[in-house]
C-alpha cells in the first residue's frame, strides 16, 4: 500500500486537527482581558504556547480523496492561505470574541474591510445611506466606485435621528456609520439606528474602529456588522496593514465568500501582529483614554483654540450618549480635533500648520491609533480629495487639526502641543 493510501478513509468528513475548538473555552464567563490574551488559539501536536506563523501558501493532504474533501466542504479544512490560514484563523477568532460577534472576517487593510462590505451587502440598484462625517478615503470608495457600478450613495449629519429616518428609501439595503467619527469623533445613537434599521429590512455596518471593543461593542448595541481598520488600535503600535469585519455567520459568509474570490486577504505575518496587539489592547485602550481626557481639558481652555471636538468633555453634545455606549469608565477614544483661532497675521489654515509645525515630539502624519501621539490637518491630507463642499458637510474646516493621542507621558503631549498654540 503506498503512502497516500495509508489512512483512515472513515476519517475524512471529520473537522480537520487545526480547526479544533478553542484552547479557551468560550462558553465560560471569561471577561475581556482574559479573551484577549487567549481566545482563538488552535495549538499544534507541537505544543507551542505563543501562537505561530504559518507563513505557507498552502496544505497537503493525506489523500486525493482527503484533497477532494476539503475542496468540495465535506471536510473543514486549510485549503489555500488566500481564504484559510491558521494564523489568520487565530485573529479572526479572538476579534471576533472581543466584539460578540459569531465570525470575523480579516482583510487587507481597513479599506479592504469596507470595499468587502460593499460587494457583499450591495448590488446595482441598491441605495448605501451613511454618514457625512467619515474617512476621506471611505467616502471616495462610495461615490467614486460604488456609484459607477450602480449603487446609489446619500450621507446624512451622523447625530441628526430625524435626518437618518426621512433619507431612507425603499431600496436602502445598508446604513453606514462611524462612531466615533473620523477625524471630529462624534458619536452616533447605535441604539436609534438599530432600530431603524430593523423596521426597515436594513444592514446597520458600524466602523468601530476609534472604539475598538475595548470601549464599544455595536453588536451588542444592534449594530450586524462591525468594521475595523486593524491598522490602528488593534495593532497599536504603527506596525503593519489589516481589517477586518464581525457579525453573524451567515453575514460573514457573504464578505468570506468576496474575500475568497477577490483575494483581500490578510497575511499571515500581519495577523499575528495583530493578535498579539489585542493582548494589550484593553490596558493601551485605558491608558490612551486617561491621556486624551487630560489633553482635550488642555484643549478647551487654550486661549486660541476656538473648539474641542471630543465627546469626553462634560458639556460636549453628545458626552451622555457616549458615555451610555461606551462600556469603559472614564473611556471616550483617544481621537480628538480641535480648531485653532487665526491670528492677526495667519488665516486659519496657516495657524493650523504653525501649530503642527511647531511640535517637537508628536508625529507629523496622518496614521492614528498608535502609541505615539500624531497630528494631521485633515483638510489638506486625509480629506483633501474631498470638494470643498463636502469637506464642509463633514465639518473639516481650514483651522481643524486632528490629534490622536498616544501613550508618552501626557505632560509631555501637552507640552509639545503648547509650543505652537502659545506662540500664535
Amino acid at each position: 500500500m503506498s503512502q497516500s493510501q495509508n489512512h483512515d478513509e472513515s476519517s475524512l468528513n471529520k473537522l480537520d486537527p487545526n480547526w479544533r475548538n478553542d484552547a479557551l473555552d468560550l462558553g465560560l464567563d471569561y471577561g475581556m482581558q482574559t479573551i484577549a490574551v487567549r481566545a482563538g488559539q488552535h495549538r499544534t501536536d507541537e505544543g507551542e504556547h505563543s501562537e505561530p506563523i504559518f507563513t505557507t501558501s498552502s496544505y497537503v493532504y493525506r489523500s486525493a480523496a482527503d484533497a477532494a474533501a476539503h475542496f468540495d466542504g465535506t471536510k473543514t479544512g486549510n485549503v489555500y492561505s488566500r481564504h484559510t490560514n491558521p494564523s489568520v484563523r487565530t485573529f479572526e477568532r479572538r476579534l471576533a470574541a472581543l466584539e460578540n460577534g459569531e465570525r470575523a472576517v480579516a482583510t487587507a487593510s481597513g479599506m479592504g474591510a469596507i470595499l468587502t462590505m460593499c460587494l457583499a451587502y450591495l448590488k446595482a440598484g441598491d441605495h448605501l445611506l451613511a454618514a457625512n462625517q467619515l474617512f476621506g478615503s471611505s467616502i471616495g470608495l462610495f461615490n467614486n466606485y460604488m456609484a459607477k457600478f450602480g449603487v446609489e450613495v446619500s450621507y446624512v449629519d451622523c447625530f441628526d435621528n430625524e435626518a437618518w429616518a426621512n433619507a431612507i428609501q425603499p431600496n436602502t439595503k445598508v446604513i453606514y456609520c462611524e462612531s466615533p467619527s473620523n477625524p471630529l469623533a462624534q458619536i452616533c445613537d447605535l441604539g436609534y439606528l438599530s432600530q431603524l434599521c430593523k423596521a426597515n429590512d436594513i444592514l446597520l455596518v458600524v466602523d468601530n474602529c476609534f472604539a475598538t471593543p475595548a470601549l464599544q461593542r455595536p453588536l451588542d448595541l444592534g449594530a450586524d456588522v462591525v468594521i475595523h481598520s486593524a491598522t490602528k488600535y488593534l495593532d497599536g503600535q504603527g506596525r503593519v496593514l489589516g481589517g477586518a469585519l464581525v457579525g453573524s455567520d451567515k453575514l460573514m459568509q457573504e464578505a468570506f465568500t468576496v474575500v475568497r474570490s477577490g483575494g483581500i486577504s490578510m497575511s499571515p505575518f500581519n495577523a499575528w501582529v495583530f493578535t498579539k496587539g489585542l493582548e494589550t489592547l484593553k490596558l493601551r485602550m485605558q491608558a490612551h483614554c486617561q491621556n486624551a481626557n487630560q489633553v482635550a481639558e488642555f484643549l478647551v481652555n487654550h486661549p486660541n483654540v476656538s473648539t474641542v471636538h471630543f465627546s469626553g468633555l462634560s458639556d460636549h453634545s453628545a458626552h451622555e450618549l457616549a458615555t451610555r455606549q461606551h462600556h469603559m469608565k472614564g473611556g471616550y477614544g483617544a481621537i480628538m480635533g480641535f480648531e485653532v483661532k487665526p491670528s492677526a497675521s495667519l488665516d486659519s489654515k496657516a495657524a493650523a500648520w504653525h501649530v503642527i509645525d511647531s511640535t517637537q515630539m508628536v508625529s507629523i502624519t496622518n496614521n492614528l491609533g498608535d502609541a505615539k501621539t500624531t497630528i494631521t490637518h485633515p483638510a489638506t491630507t486625509t480629506h483633501f480629495r474631498l470638494t470643498a463642499e463636502a469637506r464642509a458637510e463633514a465639518g473639516v474646516k481650514d483651522g481643524l487639526i486632528r490629534l490622536s493621542v498616544g501613550l508618552e507621558d501626557v505632560e509631555d503631549i501637552i507640552k509639545d502641543l503648547a509650543r505652537g498654540l502659545d506662540s500664535l
